[in-house]
């Protein structure tokens, strides 16, 4: 038996190469949240668990099976580590006031963690980006929402398919869970174990099971558009209209449901056939009642989430590459007096705000110009004892055409700036 400690399965490390793409997809989703004017928010990876059974709802999947959740030795309490991210926002917007101004556009990045089974694209810690939108009643904050993905899979290059629903309201979802409950307990002899445990806690999740036996059952349930208050189905109805206006594509599901409790009216998944049995990767809706179910005052809300191992699967999927970082320049330096100016020149490149590798180890000019170009950086500042003396460097570019010239260090962090400014 190995003793070698490995990471805790379905909990991934995410190596150099790997964290340069999320470092290239962070700064997309910063600046793209930027321009529609959300304001980053970050909250602790452990809560009360009673935070999300109230929020999630106790008969859910995850609150019944996929939550890490451990008694704090020290004062006996229940914690959990967040396995989503907008019940923990509500309550820090409670717990703060944020909302006492009115609205408020916020985001959220961070590891969320559930106990489920890993496998392509579904991990035990996995990460997400998440929008709230708090305070925003009309149907025009939903249709934002979904504008704002397709801007993003643009970016991206990606095209993942829109799916839209309504929940209705409070009242329709009771009439609605009426039926469901009659319509399943009727038909009980073909019902899976989770349809029959669900049945008179949470039936409408039975509308969502992956259980093929279970589609030409669900198919024929009663629809909860039958069920709907005029003032819903307007609100829905102007969400399309936004929509179209904006030329989204998207096909209303009736079987879109949300594994989540707190969620009415609008509700939506981007959705790809591209990663398998695993195609989500983006899904949110309204949930006006969850500020007052977690104890705040009234407040209408929106969001959304998207899993971040899921996205760069899909752009990976469609042969494109985020833009990583790279130095600026790598300094390549051998000689007594070399060194010691190699440390001059990077400090110097590094106050101009210039990303400089000091080449650290030794070795000819040959093999550091090997580490130089396998660093991706643009230019290659070569110092030997002779531009020492002179107080000089060679600068060489790596990434194009053009030829090496030995210059004053002023001159070198102004040429390597101005290309940069140039190329970008």
């Amino acid at each position: 038996m190995s003793n070698n400690i490995q990471s805790v399965r379905g909990m991934n490390d995410c190596l150099p190469d790997v964290s340069d793409t999320w470092q290239g997809f962070e700064a997309i989703v910063r600046d793209w949240l930027r321009r529609y004017g959300y304001r980053e928010i970050r909250t602790p990876i452990l809560e009360h668990t009673g935070l999300f059974k109230r929020a999630i709802g106790e008969v859910t999947d995850i609150v019944e099976k996929e939550m890490y959740t451990f008694v704090d030795e020290l004062n006996g309490e229940s914690l959990t580590l967040r396995p989503e991210g907008t019940a923990s926002s509500v309550r820090a917007v409670i717990q703060h006031n944020l909302l006492y101004d009115g609205g408020k556009r916020l985001w959220y990045t961070g590891p969320m963690f559930r106990h489920e089974r890993p496998q392509k694209g579904r991990y035990r810690q996995f990460h997400q980006v998440g929008v709230e939108a708090l305070g925003f009643v009309g149907p025009d904050v939903d249709a934002e929402l979904i504008v704002m993905c397709a801007d993003l899979w643009k970016e991206l290059g990606i095209a993942p398919a829109l799916q839209l629903n309504t929940l209705g309201d409070h009242a329709a979802r009771l009439r609605h869970r009426e039926k469901l409950i009659a319509y399943y307990a009727s038909h009980q002899d073909v019902l899976d174990e989770d349809a029959r445990r669900r049945l008179h806690s949470n039936p409408l999740r039975i509308l969502d099971s992956k259980n093929p036996a279970m589609q030409a059952l669900n198919d024929a349930a009663p629809k909860l558009m039958d069920e709907l208050e005029d003032e819903a189905l307007t609100h829905f109805d102007a969400v399309q209209a936004l929509l179209r206006a904006n030329d989204i594509a998207f096909e209303i599901n009736p079987r879109l449901v949300r594994g989540l409790d707190y969620y009415n009216r609008t509700v939506f998944e981007w959705v790809t056939d591209q990663l398998g049995a695993q195609g989500t990767v983006c899904a949110g809706g309204r949930y006006d009642g969850l500020v007052e179910q977690l104890g705040g005052k009234p407040a209408p809300a929106a969001g959304f989430a998207m899993g971040i191992e899921r996205l760069l699967a899909l752009v990976e999927a469609g042969g494109r590459r985020i833009a990583t970082p790279a130095p600026d320049a790598y300094i390549v330096h051998a000689g007594d007096l070399a060194q010691a100016f190699a440390w001059q020149v990077a400090g110097s490149l590094r106050s101009a705000g210039l990303a400089a590798v000091l080449h650290c180890g030794g070795g000819s000019f040959k093999s550091q110009m090997k580490k130089a170009d396998a660093s991706h950086a643009r230019y290659a500042v070569i110092i030997g004892d002779d531009e020492a003396a002179a107080q000089q460097v060679t600068l060489k570019p790596l990434r194009e055409a053009g030829e090496q010239t030995r210059v004053e260090v002023a001159r070198a962090i102004q040429f390597i700036q101005e290309a940069s400014t140039q190329k970008a």
